[in-house]
């Protein structure tokens, strides 16, 4: 079953409450998203460490409600 891009939204802005989300729907099926998070909590950690934030927001979900998710992700920029 599909996961409802709220619910996607909901996740996602539980675990990060200053985040700046953007998800997109890339093939319409609610299978296949790209989401650009924008996030303190991604200060000073490399790439892998804040896609590894993400997934363990998603609680299990990545994979088997949802098939496919391209990340985005980074720290606000310096005066933001």
């Amino acid at each position: 079953m599909p996961m409802p891009v709220e619910t996607l939204h909901a996740c996602l802005a539980e675990a990060f409450p200053d985040a700046e989300i953007v998800i997109d729907d890339l093939a319409g099926d609610g299978d296949h998203y790209r989401a650009r998070i924008v996030s303190a909590a991604f200060q000073g950690l490399p790439r892998i460490r804040q896609h590894q934030l993400v997934y363990a927001a998603l609680k299990g979900r990545m994979g088997g409600e949802l098939h496919a998710l391209a990340l985005e992700t980074s720290a606000p920029a310096k005066g933001d």
